[in-house]
């Protein structure tokens, strides 16, 4: 299956020539600049907008909204390790050569890549953790995936990879995140559960800062009085 998109015929190809073609026209800096954004930037701002919803979803909401969210956290990058070893045995099955190994003319911004094409590490990760966010929070997942497409867009850009190479692994990090999620948010969620009541570690799940959120007392209604006629009958 090596010849997925050898064939220049192929829109995949020539879709990898119309996007990797903006690196040719761009300035060097540029290109030095989206070569660091897709191979490492993008990925640490995932990391950092991770922790930016943990910190946010532990300061609002009740407790049952905290452990939820920070459950859901936990998932996200434990279904991006999961979904990059399912790629070891397609990308072994595949066989998909480099594009910049079967067609010339090609901006490479990043050497030394020697393994197959077909999905992408990159993508597959970076969608995962996006998806992962998305089912924490709406608002912060949202950038997430954001950030994924970008992600998608410079492996690409990049000359690294086929545009079906990314589209293969955001459908592969989105598939583990979301069919895998039941189960993963069943066992994790005692266990999250169990550290928002473990003492000092609870921090790790609800502020000491956020606001309490208790149960309304009852409403201290007096009681029924019975009339004469019906104290009467009850005597009766």
């Amino acid at each position: 299956m090596a010849g997925l998109a050898s064939d220049g015929s192929n829109p995949d190809v020539g879709l990898l020539y119309d996007i990797n073609g903006l690196a040719k026209d761009a300035p060097s800096w540029f290109d030095r600049a989206m070569g660091f954004v897709g191979e490492y930037g993008i990925l640490l701002a995932l990391v950092l907008l991770v922790l930016c919803c943990w910190w946010s979803v532990r300061r609002r909401g009740t407790l049952d909204d905290s452990v939820a969210a920070v459950t859901g956290l936990v998932w996200a990058p434990l279904a991006a390790g999961l979904a990059l070893l399912v790629n070891i045995p397609i990308r072994g099955f595949v066989e998909r050569p480099r594009p910049f190994l079967e067609h010339q003319g090609l901006e490479v911004l990043a050497s030394g890549k020697t393994d197959f094409s077909f999905v992408s590490d990159h993508a597959t990760l970076a969608m995962a953790v996006g998806v992962g966010v998305f089912v924490a929070h709406r608002g912060f997942g949202l950038a997430a995936i954001g950030l994924a497409l970008a992600e998608g867009f410079c492996r690409v850009f990049m000359g690294v990879h086929y545009p079906t190479d990314v589209v293969g692994g955001f459908a592969l990090g989105t598939a583990v995140t979301l069919l895998l999620a039941p189960l993963a948010l069943a066992l994790l969620t005692p266990v999250v559960s169990a550290v928002s009541r473990a003492g000092r570690l609870s921090v790790l799940v609800r502020s000491r800062r956020a606001p309490a959120w208790e149960r309304p007392e009852p409403l201290d209604l007096p009681e029924p009085r019975l009339g004469g006629s019906e104290q009467n009958d009850l005597a009766a």
